[in-house]
């Protein structure tokens, strides 16, 4: 009998349900705040909306943007199983809008002059998932 026993000690990773609609209609070229209007839990909407607003000089906006994407995103991974702490794999698609969310939280906070949330968020990111505090940056 196989077992999918952690033998490193630590969380499982968590993968969070496929969601392809937004991507599908930003990867087709929808305007990020239509796709975030008609889907307001997807976190890759808000995290596009946090790209877009700090590409173009406005990081109190790409914050807010980013923070919802965030939040939205929590809230997904706690229905996933997450308790808190454990990987976050970027290399499960689905994960990548919460991932780029809290890479577009931390940018946007070191912007504006929120150290702490800053470092608490990239710390975050890179514990979740190496590979995206990597890509990311």
């Amino acid at each position: 009998m196989a077992t999918h026993e952690n033998l490193l000690g630590g969380p499982a990773p968590t993968h969070l349900p496929d969601d392809p609609e937004p991507r599908e209609l930003l990867a087709a070229g929808a305007a990020p705040a239509e796709v975030a209007a008609k889907y307001p839990a997807s976190s890759l909407a808000w995290a596009q909306l946090a790209d877009d607003s700090f590409d173009a000089g406005k990081p109190v906006e790409s914050y807010a943007y980013a923070r919802t994407g965030y939040h939205r995103g929590l809230d997904a991974l706690r229905r996933a199983g997450w308790r808190g702490q454990g990987p976050i794999p970027f290399e499960h698609e689905p994960n990548r809008g919460f991932l780029r969310a809290l890479h577009a939280l931390s940018r946007a906070a070191q912007a504006i002059g929120e150290q702490e949330e800053y470092e608490r968020c990239a710390v975050f990111l890179r514990d979740s998932s190496p590979t995206a505090a990597d890509t990311l940056s």
